[in-house]
């Protein structure tokens, strides 16, 4: 009797399980959707304007969340200097075109040849530069404990953020070699500018490639092999440290492309632009769920809308403006941690 009671208990539950799991999975998902449905309804043109902003705009934040996603998926570690390593690309980026006289005078092939040469360019750098400090500030301290290199992060963060003041101690503009507030057509009475278009012909294969690479090639195996299990993956032969050189050189490349989107894409660089844009990707990593690649490119889109919807200036009639963005933002980001602790899609890390 009590066997049988105990039978008719175990199979009742996954079910309900199985119900909450779903409810847990999509209801904040739905959420957001049903909340940019009802600023639709509310102004089609303005939303719909606010949205391709926000994805090209998103894409930028997505290019620099996979940096964070992907160190701290493999060795758990939030790398702050990550946003000063996208500052560095814009630099690079801006210095070269400056070297080499390249600006809006310059012939269309020219310039086009500038960019894809100063864009591999800058993502080398960057690339370098991120394996030069895991190699310097964050291997020593691989086996020590998890608050040492915690803070020799924020100390590369501030050392990098110095290079840049001293590098470029005022804002400066960069050429604006795409016309980047130039309309190349017109959709529902939605201008598609030069920037949307070049944020998103650049990002979208850099994204591609980087998730086929860590999906399909023996290196991506191996870094999803030391993610797992890193003591496992070193007694199945893979050489863990270069594992986790790959992965700061994948990061600091992705950075380095960010660095030049951003400088076409906005016009102007500074020298603590990595930090908002690094805080901003990070949110991005965090709600789609650390060490998930597809979670911090949805996050880095979802943030994108977000800051577009709240930078037009209202929502639903509440008004709004760029000073509250920060507000909203990681308003929606505590929503989200709060009820969906492991983000919208899942942490991918030893311990989610």
């Amino acid at each position: 009797m009590e066997a049988a009671s105990i039978t008719e208990t175990a199979s009742a539950g996954p079910p309900a399980r199985k119900l909450g799991d779903v409810i847990n999975a999509y209801a904040l998902p739905a959420l957001l959707i049903a909340a940019l449905v009802a600023q639709f309804v509310y102004d089609q043109t303005g939303t719909l304007n606010d949205i391709k902003t926000g994805l090209s705009n998103g894409t930028i934040w997505a290019l620099i969340a996979l940096g964070y996603t992907l160190v701290y998926g493999i060795v758990e570690l939030i790398n702050f200097a990550h946003g000063e390593v996208f500052m560095i690309g814009s630099f690079v980026s801006v210095s070269l075109w400056a070297t080499f006289g390249v600006d809006e005078r310059t012939g269309i092939p020219l310039m086009i040849l500038s960019i894809i040469v100063v864009l591999a360019i800058a993502m080398l750098a960057s690339g370098t530069l991120n394996v030069l400090i895991e190699r310097v500030a964050y291997r020593p301290l691989r086996n020590a404990p998890r608050l040492a290199p915690l803070i020799t992060a924020i100390g590369m963060s501030f050392i990098l953020q110095n290079v840049g003041l001293l590098w470029r101690p005022t804002p400066d503009s960069a050429p604006d070699l795409i016309g980047s507030q130039k309309d190349y057509f017109t959709i529902f009475h939605v201008g598609i500018e030069h920037s949307d278009v070049f944020a998103v012909v650049v990002t979208v294969p850099l994204l591609v490639a980087l998730l086929w690479f860590i999906g399909a090639t023996r290196y991506g195996k191996a870094m999803r092999a030391t993610a797992q299990d890193p003591d496992a993956a070193r007694l199945m032969g893979i050489d863990v440290d270069r594992t986790i050189q790959l992965t700061f050189l994948l990061g600091g490349l992705m950075a380095g492309a960010a660095g030049l989107i951003y400088a076409l894409y906005n016009g102007t660089i500074r020298f603590n632009q990595g930090f908002t844009a690094g805080l901003i990707a990070f949110t991005a990593a965090v709600m789609g769920g650390i060490g998930n690649l597809k979670g911090a490119v949805i996050g880095g889109l979802i943030i994108g809308v977000i800051q577009a919807v709240s930078d037009s200036g209202e929502y639903l009639g509440l008004p709004l403006g760029p000073q509250w963005t920060p507000a909203v933002v990681f308003g929606v980001l505590i929503m989200v941690m709060v009820f969906r602790p492991q983000g919208l899609f899942g942490e991918e890390t030893r311990e989610g």
